[in-house]
């Protein structure tokens, strides 16, 4: 079998990924479709192979890191889904109170990526929640297309709730200074959005490759940074009436529209993954989160 690598896989095949991800296709018709880029010695086995998401070898910062205090906690979400789990994480030696992260999730709930960013935001000196809004149907199952399927039985609106008890949890927390951010990929990009609508006092929110609020933009409050990958056309054509909007009520933002890659390029466990641009982009989230937050 042909050991892949991205240059070997066709754009059409990376398209196709991405209605699967975001339940456009079904699994199904997914696979046929494979078939078609199955030539020269490619299999459709190896191509879901290379697609699917890696959680063993893609980690940046161990579960047990001894830099961080990292558990998992509970808060109460009465808006949302009840009582919800996440992940929490500061430096061990922090001095003093610190800003605040919530980290959100694509749309498949609390998975390793997902943990391991909010690990990585806390090392840069923050305490970040990463919470997990299938807490109320049992919580990621460790399966990213069971994780998607148990999400689409949640009504957003109510996970945007999770979140913002999320932000509350953090605001109350003794270690935390008060100033609380948020940063969120894909289905996450979107609720940062929404965050940043509902929120008067967030102090600071970066979108990655996120599904822009269609009303209420007057009622932001927070400086944006939004992230965008150039061959996302689904995210991207919300994208110049929501600049229009922000323009229109004089709101505080930057946007980076990152040529040549995917959505998902800031995911390490996909072949979608653009080290380069993702370091970059991820850099400039913390600087941000710096000038804003401490």
């Amino acid at each position: 079998m042909k050991t892949l690598k991205k240059d070997d896989i066709k754009q059409e095949v990376f398209d196709l990924y991405d209605d699967y991800a975001h339940n456009k296709i079904q699994r199904r018709e997914f696979i046929e479709k494979l078939g078609l880029y199955a030539v020269g010695g490619i299999t459709v086995t190896s191509l879901m192979s290379f697609l699917m998401p890696n959680y063993v070898d893609t980690m940046l910062v161990k579960k047990d890191d001894p830099r961080l205090d990292s558990d998992y906690i509970t808060y109460d979400s009465p808006e949302g889904g009840g009582e919800i789990k996440g992940l929490l994480s500061r430096p061990k030696d922090a001095q003093g109170k610190l800003g605040g992260i919530v980290v959100v999730h694509e749309n498949r709930g609390l998975n390793p990526y997902i943990e391991d960013t909010a690990r990585r935001a806390a090392l840069e000196g923050f305490i970040t929640l990463a919470p997990d809004a299938l807490t109320p149907l049992g919580g990621y199952p460790g399966n990213d297309d069971e994780g998607r399927a148990m999400q689409r039985k949640r009504d957003r609106n109510k996970m945007l709730e999770d979140f913002i008890a999320a932000y509350n949890y953090l605001k109350s927390h003794k270690d935390c200074s008060g100033k609380i951010g948020v940063v969120g990929f894909c289905f996450g990009g979107w609720i940062s959005n929404m965050m940043a609508v509902k929120i008067p006092e967030l102090a600071a929110a970066v979108p990655f490759y996120g599904g822009q609020p269609k009303e209420d933009i007057d009622k932001i409050k927070a400086p944006l940074m939004l992230q965008f990958a150039g061959l996302d056309t689904r995210v991207n054509e919300g994208w110049p009436t929501y600049e229009e909007a922000l323009k229109d009520n004089g709101k505080e933002y930057v946007a980076y529209n990152y040529p040549n890659v995917n959505h998902g390029f800031h995911n390490t466990t996909t072949p979608r993954y653009d080290k380069e641009v993702a370091e970059l982009a991820w850099q400039r989230t913390i600087d941000f989160f710096k000038e804003k937050l401490n």
